[in-house]
């Protein structure tokens, strides 16, 4: 082999080995059957937590009409 070989070779090979590197730095997120999946940086995002509400969702509209049938019924005695 001669020098110029050797040279290109190297070239290609360095440059196939910064290709890579770079291709898994970057990473991808993609979206498979509704699950995104995660990227390389997954670790540092932040996490969405929703608490847990009450199983009624209308408790305060109950609590209101409650307080306002037991007015009522105190209002006529």
């Amino acid at each position: 082999m001669t020098n110029s070989d050797t040279s290109s070779r190297r070239r290609g090979i360095s440059l196939l080995a910064g290709m890579l590197l770079l291709c898994g730095a970057t990473g991808c997120q993609i979206d498979v059957g509704g699950q995104v999946l995660p990227s390389p940086y997954y670790l540092d995002d932040d996490v969405q937590y929703y608490a847990p509400g009450t199983e009624f969702k209308l408790q305060q509209e109950a609590t209101r009409l409650k307080e306002t049938s037991q007015d009522e019924v105190g209002d006529e005695f």
